[in-house]
């Protein structure tokens, strides 16, 4: 995938992520990307752990991937703030 590709891919991860999460209000538009790349990151260690796939282009499934960790990740920056 080209660049601009990951960073609209991230965007829109970072973006669901901080709806279902409550903290959309916070984010700007910088953030929700980097969250989706960070989350897509750590979904793919996730999943890897577990011995499946994890982001592979701009599918279904990689979104999972992708949006399962950005949740993740919105929840240890709670857990580490307070």
């Amino acid at each position: 995938m080209s660049f601009l590709v990951y960073i609209i891919f991230g965007g829109i991860v970072g973006w669901v992520a901080s709806l279902i999460m409550g903290t959309d209000g916070q984010q700007g538009i910088i953030l929700n990307i980097v969250v989706g790349i960070i989350g897509a990151v750590l979904g793919n260690w996730i999943f890897g752990f577990f011995g499946q796939s994890g982001v592979g282009g701009f599918t279904l499934y990689s979104f999972i991937v992708a949006l399962i960790g950005a949740v993740a990740f919105i929840g240890i920056l709670r857990a580490i703030r307070g």
